[in-house]
């Protein structure tokens, strides 16, 4: 499984360059992409080096005592041993609602942030599971792929905002902007295409986490059983879904067609995986 996710998440990010160099030579040598590729570079480079720092400040994330929180930092440690990487910094989010995230531009410079409601909810095993998905995503350097996907989505989302300007303003069938039902795919289309590919890389990558969290921790039933159980006490909740992805579940439902928009893939799926997997 780990080969066909990785395969996947290749396929997608040359998806998203093709759409891309597409979407550049429809615009042409105009000089506000090459302003907008800058805009994007520059934005994207900047939240991946303070990632870290940004998303815990915003949950008001607080650094986990090891006095106070012995078990948390004996698990880390020892699945930071397992994956060989140094042990990332442990927080603790103030909210009851159980979750997880990790964060960090690399293994050198990662975290790991648990919600009070995590450690009340989860046993020690399941706890174990839940950390090693995170390590996971740390060794997977999921932030930087993340990060990679969201500067061409960026881009091609600036590209479209060109063709919808020349659109309103007299564009038609010439050299630089090409013919108007290319602007229209452009302006409409292509944008959407290009978010459904980045959402799908990550919802990959939580498969590839799953996966390699459950050998870090060896308990792909105890990461199963707790993700039934967070999926449970997050369908209730309310917050930001800008930083959705970041969690081991996403805290905001989807269903149907809602689920190409999402950032996890559903949760049965993941347990169905997990269950079936022999350590």
């Amino acid at each position: 499984m780990t080969l066909k996710n990785q395969i996947k998440t290749t396929i997608l990010l040359g998806l998203l360059t093709a759409i891309l160099l597409w979407a550049g030579n429809q615009i042409g040598g105009t000089k506000g992409l090459t302003i907008g590729f800058i805009l994007a570079i520059t934005m994207n480079i900047g939240t991946y080096w303070f990632s870290d720092k940004i998303i815990l400040k915003l949950y008001k994330a607080k650094p986990a005592k090891k006095t106070e929180h012995p078990e948390l930092h004996k698990i880390i440690e020892n699945l930071a041993k397992e994956a060989h990487i140094p042990k990332p910094k442990i927080y603790i989010i103030p909210t009851q609602t159980p979750n997880a995230f990790a964060t960090g531009r690399n293994p050198k410079h990662a975290a790991i942030a648990v919600t009070q409601g995590l450690l009340t909810t989860l046993n020690k095993q399941e706890l174990k599971g839940v950390l090693g998905h995170e390590t996971a995503h740390i060794t997977n350097r999921d932030t930087l792929i993340t990060t990679i996907a969201t500067t061409i989505a960026a881009i091609i989302s600036y590209t479209a905002l060109i063709a919808r300007y020349a659109l309103l303003f007299g564009g038609r069938d010439n050299e630089k902007t090409g013919n108007i039902l290319s602007l229209l795919a452009l302006a409409i289309i292509t944008p959407i295409i290009a978010t459904i590919l980045q959402l799908a890389l990550s919802r990959s990558r939580e498969y590839l986490a799953d996966e390699k969290g459950a050998k870090l921790s060896k308990q792909p039933l105890a990461l199963a059983n707790a993700l039934q159980k967070l999926e449970q006490a997050t369908k209730t909740t309310k917050g930001n879904t800008a930083t959705s992805s970041m969690f081991i579940i996403n805290p905001f439902s989807a269903k149907g067609l809602a689920n190409l928009f999402s950032t996890h893939p559903p949760t049965t799926e993941r347990i169905k995986k997990l269950q079936k997997m022999k350590i």
